[in-house]
């Protein structure tokens, strides 16, 4: 993210086109605004235009208008998103879908600044800045023909990647801050600070939606005011049981094969859930909402051995836990290449 600001800084008063490129949710709108914000044209138009919001039908008339009389319908003359942004910014969000025609026109403007109305016949002057975000691999796009490689050249004059939220995990407690303030700000809410155990799993989540997903759980969050809800979205769901082989010809145990799979869907939960709080045992059982008498039964009935970590030695255990630990099979008893599987 330094690397990204000192490239926004260094680009930001100047006209040349910049591609902002990473996941969906790390932030380019931000960027984008941030750059026109920093620029020389702040005070002029900053014009977005949503790409996949845009039917190809349209995208034309959308983006250089059109001329009365241009199509049924044109009662009017209308100025397109270049036009309005002469002076200021064009920001073409998810430009990857953009229409191979449309990229010819935009060609156009990039290379001389001007552009003509569908319908029209007179050449238009603009002078906009263009900055462009994909969440895409563009150069894929150039090698598969869905996207023009001169085209691609010109918009990436300056390419700002934004790494994803997984990839910058020591950032997340300031985001969290950040967020929490925001949000309680907006509702009119003081919610608790959150755990740090639950800050520890955020650092351990894979964020598929990167920033975007962090704000909506830390929204939720002000709102609820539950670190169980939150929590249930931090760990992973378990993936359905694979259903056993059965052949017609011989007779089957409904009875033992549902049992069996209960048993290997519970298995794949208490791991998942094991794995989430670093395999302490008793945030576990409290998670799982089960005593931690049935959890070690459960580990001893599942053969989930040589969990690592466990619970801090200052902790005190049951009585009875004594005699069900000795019978859960440790790491020692068990194949290393099963326990490293079972475990992934």
């Amino acid at each position: 993210m330094e690397a990204a600001r000192e490239k926004l800084d260094r680009v930001a008063n100047t006209t040349i086109p910049v591609l902002l490129q990473g996941e969906s949710g790390t932030g380019k709108d931000i960027l984008a605004k941030l750059l026109h914000t920093r620029s020389n044209r702040s005070n002029f138009p900053w014009i977005k235009v949503a790409c996949p919001a845009i039917p190809n039908s349209l995208i034309e008339s959308e983006l250089f208008g059109y001329e009365r009389g241009a199509f049924t319908g044109a009662h009017t003359t209308k100025r397109g998103r270049v036009e309005l942004a002469h002076q200021g910014t064009l920001f073409l969000d998810e430009i990857g879908s953009l229409d191979i025609s449309a990229q010819a026109k935009m060609l156009q403007v990039l290379q001389d600044g001007t552009f003509t109305r569908v319908g029209g016949e007179e050449p238009r002057k603009v002078n906009t800045r263009l900055i462009c975000a994909a969440n895409e691999d563009l150069r894929q796009q150039t090698e598969d023909g869905s996207f023009r490689l001169d085209f691609f050249f010109r918009i990436n004059a300056v390419t700002i990647d934004l790494p994803p939220l997984r990839q910058r995990t020591a950032d997340l407690p300031m985001l969290i801050d950040y967020f929490l303030e925001l949000n309680s700000k907006t509702f009119q809410v003081k919610p608790k600070p959150l755990s740090r155990e639950i800050v520890a799993m955020m650092q351990r989540f894979n964020w598929p939606g990167n920033i975007r997903q962090l704000e909506n759980m830390i929204r939720s969050y002000v709102l609820i005011g539950n670190e169980e809800t939150l929590a249930a979205d931090l760990i992973p769901s378990a993936p359905a049981p694979i259903l056993p082989h059965i052949d017609p010809s011989n007779p089957i145990c409904l009875k033992e094969i549902t049992k069996a799979a209960t048993q290997q869907l519970e298995r794949q939960i208490i791991l998942k859930v094991l794995h989430a709080h670093r395999w302490n045992r008793r945030k576990t059982a409290k998670w799982l909402n089960i005593s931690y008498r049935s959890l070690l039964y459960k580990l001893q009935e599942s053969q989930i051995g040589g969990i690592p970590g466990g619970e801090p030695k200052s902790t005190p255990k049951p009585k009875s836990a004594p005699q069900v630990v000795r019978s859960i099979p440790d790491r020692a008893s068990m194949p290393g290449r099963d326990v490293e599987i079972e475990l992934m």
